[in-house]
């Protein structure tokens, strides 16, 4: 297989490798730091990138008169936001306003909207297929819904001090550790297929 770019793979390799040996070899962690400092550079380039080209998206939206509405709004809080934090700084009180009155309730939203959807999918697969995993899906995911908070003004207790907190902090964090686990042993060794040239990100 012939490859295409082999300059950016040997820079991809030699810098990867840089990085990988600087963490054990003190005299080359300056150099380390530098090329990790390149890195965070080269990726808010590339988020700023990113931010143009989605008031580019947006703003072609609006002229054509697609969901106009939307892209403004979406295009005058990114100005807004972007330049109150350029001028006053990100610990202001109007970026923590912001970001308190703001962006904190629509995430929330967002996550309550995503609990009731996947409620709703939970019950739909339920009627469509009826097993073990299931069951145990659904009851897992009314346990945590009733130790959320109140229901109808009613407090449960046992699933808000007892049920929910053991879900959430043993079963789920459980879980969460062996996913991250698996993500780090899976990047270690896609990292490592990069640097031997076995896979070829850059090439055909």
């Amino acid at each position: 297989m012939k490859m295409r770019a082999p300059l950016s793979t040997a820079l991809a390799i030699a810098f990867g490798l840089l990085v990988l040996v600087g963490l054990f070899v003190p005299d080359l962690a300056d150099l380390r730091n530098r090329i990790l400092n390149w890195a965070m550079l080269l990726a808010a380039t590339a988020l700023l990138l990113g931010l143009l080209n989605l008031l580019q998206v947006h703003y072609q939206r609006i002229r054509n008169r697609e969901h106009g509405l939307y892209s403004a709004v979406l295009i005058a809080a990114l100005v807004i936001t972007f330049v109150i934090t350029l001028l006053q700084g990100s610990d202001s009180q109007t970026a923590e306003w912001i970001f308190n009155y703001l962006i904190v309730p629509v995430e929330t939203s967002l996550l309550a909207v995503l609990a009731i959807s996947l409620t709703l999918a939970a019950a739909r697969s339920l009627q469509q297929r009826t097993d073990l995993m299931n069951m145990v899906f659904i009851a897992t995911l009314v346990v945590l819904l009733l130790g959320a908070g109140p229901l109808f003004g009613m407090e449960l207790p046992y699933f808000t001090r007892v049920l929910a907190p053991y879900i959430n902090n043993v079963l789920a964090l459980g879980a969460m550790r062996g996913l991250l686990i698996g993500v780090a042993l899976g990047t270690i060794t896609t990292g490592v297929r990069i640097l031997l040239g076995a896979d070829r990100p850059y090439g055909a």
